[in-house]
C-alpha cells in the first residue's frame, strides 16, 4: 500500500527511461488484448506521458494508455470480461476489484495490479447503449505504469 504523507511527494518505483516504459506499456496492452481475444474496431491511441500526482512536472512519470474496443455483442464482451478474469492471474496480475462500478449503468468493471511489472490496469465494460445514450458493446482498457524517475540528462518532455 501506499504509505505516504502528503509532504513526502510521490515515490518513484525506480529509474527508467520513458521509451523502456513506453514500449513495456505497449507490450502489455498487447498481452490484455490478446486475452480478450475478440475482433472488433480498436481505438487508435497510444500511450501517453502524465505527470506522477503531486510530482514536479519534468522530474517524475507515468504511463497511461486507455484504448477501447467495440466488440460485436455484450455476449461476447461478457466473454472477454470472464476470459480476463481468469487467465490474468495465471500472467502475474491480481485482481483487486471485479464487479459493478459506481456508475448509473453500473458497468461490470475489472482492476487488476502487476506487482512485479509494477502496472495496474482497469477494463470497463459497456454493454450496448447503457451510457444513456447509443453506444456500441465496448471494452474501455486504461493500462497504467508505476511512477518512474527518468535517468540523469533525460527530461520528460512528452506530455
Amino acid at each position: 500500500m501506499n504509505e505516504k504523507t502528503d509532504s513526502d511527494g510521490p515515490k518513484p518505483v525506480g529509474t527508467r527511461s520513458i521509451d523502456d516504459v513506453d514500449a513495456e506499456t505497449k507490450q502489455i496492452s498487447s498481452q490484455i488484448l490478446d486475452i480478450i481475444a475478440v475482433k472488433g474496431t480498436m481505438s487508435k491511441s497510444g500511450p501517453g506521458v502524465s505527470t506522477c500526482e503531486g510530482a514536479e512536472r519534468g522530474k517524475l512519470f507515468l504511463m497511461r494508455h486507455p484504448w477501447s474496443l467495440t466488440g460485436p455483442s455484450d455476449a461476447e464482451l461478457m466473454k472477454a470480461m470472464t476470459r480476463l478474469k481468469e487467465d490474468l492471474p495465471k500472467h502475474g496480475w491480481k485482481i483487486v476489484g471485479y464487479g459493478p462500478n459506481s456508475s448509473k449503468a453500473k458497468s461490470l468493471e475489472l482492476t487488476a495490479d502487476h506487482d512485479e511489472k509494477k502496472f495496474a490496469v482497469k477494463v470497463e465494460f459497456w454493454e450496448k447503449n447503457s451510457g444513456g445514450d447509443t453506444n456500441e458493446p465496448t471494452l474501455l482498457v486504461n493500462v497504467v505504469s508505476a511512477c518512474y524517475q527518468v535517468p540523469d540528462g533525460e527530461k520528460v518532455d512528452r506530455f
